[in-house]
């Protein structure tokens, strides 16, 4: 029976993976989900627009009721498309990254999103005294697009990551079909003109004393910083536009400080939410390679390959499907 465990679970996950999508897609339940966001966040933007009148008029504690309404503005808006849930979970699913860094990158992506609609907003009233209108069809008209191409293109390279990983353990794996047995190995040396090097990547070689390449781990975190930049910037570049309406009625009302940290505000709701998917996806990555990992620990890596595989192709399809609403 335990032999069998990983097995189990593997298929009890790609089981509920596929109820849940024929749910999303299928049946509906998608658009139950939007119609209960947007109707939590029309709920929010009246409870906003009563709070800005209690802070306009000097009402105590109304500075702190805008900011919590602000907060669940974020965490009802976190519901509908967008806002990096997918691009996060589907990272945190795929690739092997440490809670604290996912968490971080979370709350970072809500965060810098948030600094994008002041950044836009405060450069519309001052610099091009735009209004409204055109605030609001920059964010949607322009910088959704932008954002979801991004998200897309992040899933593909998750996508093809994972394949070329899924092709090297192939590979591998039948090379040492081919080649199984004893096998006798020609013994060679390579010379340099002045000295050689018998030192790993990274290691400081004795003869000139400096190092040839980095480490491993300094690679796997370049890469990994790389990633989460582009991450981030894939998500900030569309502003929440229920922050640029804050922004704006603030600045109308004189209040502009109120509008600044309500948006920061409603980012960390936002990532509340965006949290919780980071961690799910994270702990199901987990779980599932714990339990998967044989003596040599091939299991776990053709899970590990399969689940980059998944995940990247969910990304970019969804992001696909949003990035041909947004134009």
């Amino acid at each position: 029976m335990t032999r069998h465990l990983p097995g189990i679970i593997a298929a009890i996950t790609l089981v509920a993976v596929a109820v849940l999508a024929i749910w999303l897609w299928g049946l509906g339940g998608a658009d139950q989900v939007l119609r209960a966001a947007a109707e939590a966040q029309r709920e929010a933007q009246n409870a906003m627009a009563r709070g800005l009148r209690a802070l306009k008029g000097g009402q105590p504690g109304a500075w702190w009721g805008l900011m919590g309404v602000c907060f669940a503005y974020g965490f009802f808006h976190a519901a509908g498309p967008g806002h990096g849930k997918l691009v996060i979970g589907g990272y945190g699913l795929g690739r092997a990254v440490t809670l604290w860094r996912l968490s971080a990158l979370a709350v970072a992506s809500s965060l810098v999103q948030a600094a994008t609609a002041v950044l836009l907003v405060l450069a519309g009233v001052w610099m091009f005294d735009w209004g409204r209108e055109r605030l609001t069809a920059t964010a949607e008209n322009l910088l959704a697009p932008v954002s979801y191409g991004l998200m897309a293109l992040l899933g593909l390279y998750l996508l093809l990551r994972g394949l070329r990983r899924g092709w090297r353990l192939w590979d591998a794996r039948r090379h040492s079909h081919d080649h199984h047995g004893d096998h006798g190995h020609h013994d060679h040396h390579h010379t340099h003109a002045d000295h050689h090097h018998d030192h790993g990547p990274g290691e400081v070689c004795s003869s000139c004393g400096h190092r040839h390449g980095p480490t491993l781990s300094e690679a796997e975190n370049l890469r990994s910083w790389r990633e989460a930049a582009a991450i981030i910037f894939s998500i900030a570049a569309r502003p929440c536009t229920g922050a640029v309406f804050l922004l704006l009625l603030t600045w109308r009302l004189d209040v502009l400080g109120a509008g600044v940290a309500g948006a920061f505000a409603m980012g960390l709701g936002t990532a509340s939410v965006t949290l919780c998917v980071a961690l799910l996806a994270a702990g199901v990555r987990g779980g599932l390679l714990a339990r998967m990992m044989s003596g040599d620990g091939t299991g776990g890596a053709r899970i590990a390959a399969a689940l980059e595989v998944c995940a990247g192709g969910l990304v970019l399809a969804l992001c696909l499907q949003l990035l041909l609403r947004s134009i």
